[in-house]
């Protein structure tokens, strides 16, 4: 017997709609590309929206089209987040931060049709513009006042006028809730970067999920600050939650150091915001260097790569803002975890407490999670042995896009396939996931592992110590020794024997790092994370002390 209950699919354009109807007045800021502040309502973007869904129309854009962006975080590029998916196209941000050989491999490879780019991506443009196979119309996102005067990019349109030039009426299509919504590609560490599509259904039950109070916890009384980038895993899903509860956005467009970010904060009462460790160590440092406060700021989530302890405790004891840490992937939409505490941990004391606060979280629901062994068998969830984490729900991938990279789930005794993370992880008694490396990442010194991101936040507690990655040096006996490499803070004083020294007491003896190198800069890649391939490749012949 079925249920009696309405069918309606499951829509992006829907939390548009909702937006508008029940928050039209709320404010959406953003710090233009231009050098401005704009200011915006959920009413006006999504008349605008319709417009952008006419105007890619009129284009010659149809259903499961692929619309290419190269922009930052901005009203625009949210008015075309919902613009092309609500109309039945596929938004397919691209990442500017990837040299121009790959934005065009990945151009073609997802067959755009047409590019919408930022004013400070206009020489990238020029660059790719001619070797594009299948973008047929390019769109600058400013007014006709900001436009070149002359350009080589063909076909260049500006996209105020595309805007002017369209109606706001356009009914939004009841599509199938499985047909694909947006394409966001892998950063492509190994091999060519691969695609994830990402279905409405899958990104609607994504959106509800994120918004959980033990989630993201995001209500109607937030005013949210996205810094994660909306090229990377759509921001995290902030711009479809913001909509959904109806919060404030406020947008910091390309201007992401502490004092345009602090700045920002302060002026739009932001109570929250979202990135990656990297962003909030400048903002820190601009923050400590001042001596300034949050005013409204409350909570801040973390994710890309781990929160080190230094810094939940620099945000949290001293300025008050709690420190969300999350984990995901691209595969998975993002959002797997969100460590929130229960009520049970608010008797313990603050080391202890901080000591599950550094763990990446349980899972938020729709996700399930295990650990396995070399030979694929369950491993105990005792928050002590570590394992190859797999993740199984509705918003994570089944495969890749055109089927590239092979099948990359992993099936259980029951025939369900689990998707494998690459992380190394460890599960406790109450769900709570803390990865202890990366499967490629990991140090293995005689068959024994040792999780370099133990070792990296040690060295990152130290005052002195401004950035730290650890990775494996070939030892003739041993295979690998940790190799620490180290940026010091400006003006500090640090030597390897001082740094190692504070390592005593804190790990097992074994596990202490048998050298350090000190760099001027640590290569990141295009979503902020350690390059870690690169360190090895740099690194390769280090010869480690002997004694």
């Amino acid at each position: 017997m079925n249920g009696l209950m309405m069918q309606q699919p499951l829509l992006i354009s829907s939390l548009l709609v909702h937006a508008e109807r029940h928050h039209g007045e709320q404010e959406v800021v953003s710090r233009r590309v231009e050098g401005d502040i704009h200011r915006s309502t959920y009413r006006e973007l999504a008349a605008r929206s319709r417009r952008m869904a006419n105007a890619l129309a009129a284009q010659g854009i149809a259903f499961g089209d692929r619309v290419a962006t190269l922009a930052w975080n901005g009203y625009r590029h949210m008015e075309l987040y919902y613009a092309a998916s609500g109309s039945g196209a596929v938004l397919h941000t691209l990442n500017p931060r990837l040299h121009p050989d790959q934005v065009v491999w990945i151009a073609d490879h997802a067959e755009d049709r047409i590019l919408f780019f930022d004013l400070s991506f206009l020489p990238l443009v020029e660059a790719v513009a001619a070797r594009v196979k299948t973008v047929k119309a390019f769109v600058l996102m400013t007014d006709r006042a900001h436009m070149p005067a002359a350009s080589s990019v063909p076909n260049l349109l500006c996209y105020e006028e595309l805007i002017a030039g369209a109606s706001d009426h356009f009914d939004w299509p009841q599509i199938d809730e499985n047909a694909a919504s947006s394409l966001c590609y892998t950063s492509g560490t190994t091999g060519h970067p691969k695609g994830a599509l990402y279905s409405h259904r899958s990104t609607v039950l994504h959106t509800y999920a994120a918004a959980l109070p033990d989630a993201l916890n995001c209500s109607a009384r937030d005013t949210i600050l996205p810094v994660v980038p909306m090229f990377h895993v759509n921001a995290w899903g902030l711009p479809y939650a913001a909509c959904m509860v109806g919060a404030k956005l406020v947008f910091p467009g390309p201007f992401l150091d502490g004092k345009s970010l602090h700045d920002l904060f302060e002026s739009e009462r932001v109570t929250v915001s979202a990135g990656v460790p990297t962003v909030w160590q400048a903002l820190l440092a601009h923050v400590e260097a001042n001596d300034l406060r949050f005013s409204t700021m409350r909570r801040t989530i973390i994710g890309g790569s781990a929160c080190t302890p230094a810094m939940m405790q620099a945000f949290q004891q001293r300025y008050d803002v709690q420190v969300l840490h999350a984990w995901g992937m691209t595969e998975m939409s993002p959002l797997g975890t969100v460590c929130t505490l229960k009520p049970a941990h608010d008797r313990l004391g603050a080391d202890a407490r901080m000591a599950v606060q550094a763990k990446q979280g349980r899972a938020v629901f729709g996700v399930d999670m295990k650990i396995v062994g070399e030979e694929g068998e369950e491993l105990p969830h005792d928050g002590k042995t570590s394992g190859e984490l797999l993740v199984r729900g509705p918003w994570i991938i089944a495969s890749y896009f055109k089927g590239d990279g092979g099948d990359p789930l992993v099936p259980d005794a029951q025939g369900r396939g689990w998707f494998p993370t690459g992380d190394v992880s460890t599960l406790d008694a109450d769900g709570y996931m803390q990865i202890t490396d990366r499967s490629k990442d990991v140090i293995k010194s005689g068959g024994e592992w040792i999780g370099s991101i133990d070792l990296e936040n040690i060295a990152m507690a130290h005052p002195a110590v401004a950035m730290a990655a650890c990775i494996g040096a070939r030892h003739p006996k041993w295979d690998e020794r940790p190799l620490l490499v180290v940026v010091k803070k400006p003006g500090a004083a640090l030597t390897r024997d001082e740094l190692i020294a504070s390592y005593d007491g804190k790990i097992a003896r074994w596990w202490t790092p048998d050298d350090v190198v000190f760099v001027d800069a640590i290569p990141l890649g295009a979503t902020g994370k350690v390059q870690k391939n690169k360190l090895r490749e740099q690194f390769a012949n280090h010869k480690l002390p002997t004694a």
